[in-house]
């Protein structure tokens, strides 16, 4: 596990006119008078802690009192384009409280919250840069996983509503030793199939910190989900086990769980069905899908070199001669679901 790591900062990807069609067509573009570059001209920061005091890598970020006031008015209005279609009429009861800057990781995003001063309910979202290999991870997380994404694209900046759940690390440490031995079991299975998801649509680097934990209470139980919110590293890793999250040492807790509590008769009817459901969303989401896949045939997602090896190493992993003749990630994306679909579609299909 010790070498499951990225190999190096990934490339940024632009959006180009053929996934902005796709993007406009399916209601993802949207208009709005502040971009990621805006955000970006901060006049002054001071570090953000958690409650332990430990530094979150993020950065509270602060603006001139003139930039401040437009800047505020178009993240209430972007706030409004992702919760009301752009509803507008109850904006004056609308804060942003605070903007936060991470500097950490590939897409070093803005982090705004916004808080209803009626109520003091409040939620996030995110700005990025607008990246085409991270809105594919994120279109492909809305057509193959159970969960629905909700993001809004406009020219070169990203907007992302915020996912709720305890992230993966904090709930091996804080979260995992409350829970007891039916529910570990529970996350044993859901870690499985969380797996299978990421492997299978090439969704790389889904260390513990890049997934959320949502535990769900039922009438007589909790159950937990396992939810991915890092799209940075869709389809670019040449090295097939960083799309295969149990491999990684900080997700060995997780596979602990998976080897303590499930024996290999209950791992593969857990990957087996994953798979199922897996093929039934894609005929289900099947022109969607497709020109999703025409979208992304005339960007390149990463480098040659990682192509090379994604598709070797995907071949002697399923011995599926199609791989063979695949030269772009995208296309690799394409055999990979097709070999799902002909070898665990549902009878009904």
């Amino acid at each position: 596990m010790n070498d499951n790591k990225p190999q190096f900062k990934k490339k940024y990807y632009p959006i180009n006119s053929q996934l902005y069609t796709y993007l406009e067509k399916y209601k993802r573009v949207t208009r709005t008078n502040v971009f990621y570059d805006d955000l970006l001209r901060f006049q002054g920061s001071i570090v953000v802690n958690d409650k332990d005091d430990k530094d979150t890598l993020w950065v509270r970020v602060f603006y001139n009192e003139f930039e401040k006031i437009e800047i505020d008015n178009s993240l209430k209005k972007i706030y409004t384009l992702l919760h009301s279609d752009g509803d507008e009429s109850n904006i004056q009861f609308l804060n942003v409280d605070y903007i936060d800057f991470c500097t950490f990781g590939n897409s070093q995003p803005f982090r705004v919250k916004i808080r209803n001063i009626l109520n003091d309910n409040y939620t996030h979202f995110y700005i990025k840069k607008a990246d085409a290999s991270r809105i594919f991870g994120l279109e492909l997380e809305h057509i193959l996983s159970p969960n629905r994404i909700n993001f809004l694209v406009f020219e070169d900046t990203l907007i992302e509503e915020h996912i709720v759940g305890i992230p993966g690390d904090i709930f091996l440490e804080h979260n995992l030793k409350e829970c007891n031995e039916h529910e570990k079991a529970q996350i044993a299975k859901e870690f499985v199939k969380f797996n299978e998801r990421c492997m299978i649509g090439l969704l790389g680097d889904m260390r513990s910190y890049n997934f959320v934990i949502i535990p769900i209470y039922d009438f007589d139980q909790r159950v937990f989900k396992i939810r991915a919110i890092d799209f940075d590293q869709q389809s670019y890793e040449g090295r097939f086990k960083l799309y295969k999250p149990h491999l990684f040492k900080e997700n060995f807790k997780f596979y602990q769980l998976v080897q303590t509590k499930l024996n290999q008769n209950a791992i593969e009817q857990y990957q087996n069905e994953e798979r199922s459901i897996l093929v039934k969303r894609l005929i289900e989401s099947e022109t969607r899908l497709n020109n999703l896949l025409t979208a992304m045939k005339s960007i390149k997602l990463a480098p040659n070199e990682h192509v090379n090896q994604l598709r070797e190493e995907v071949y002697e992993f399923t011995l599926d001669m199609d791989f063979k003749k695949a030269s772009t990630m995208r296309e690799i994306v394409e055999v990979a679901l097709n070999f799902m679909k002909r070898n665990f579609k549902y009878e009904d299909y």
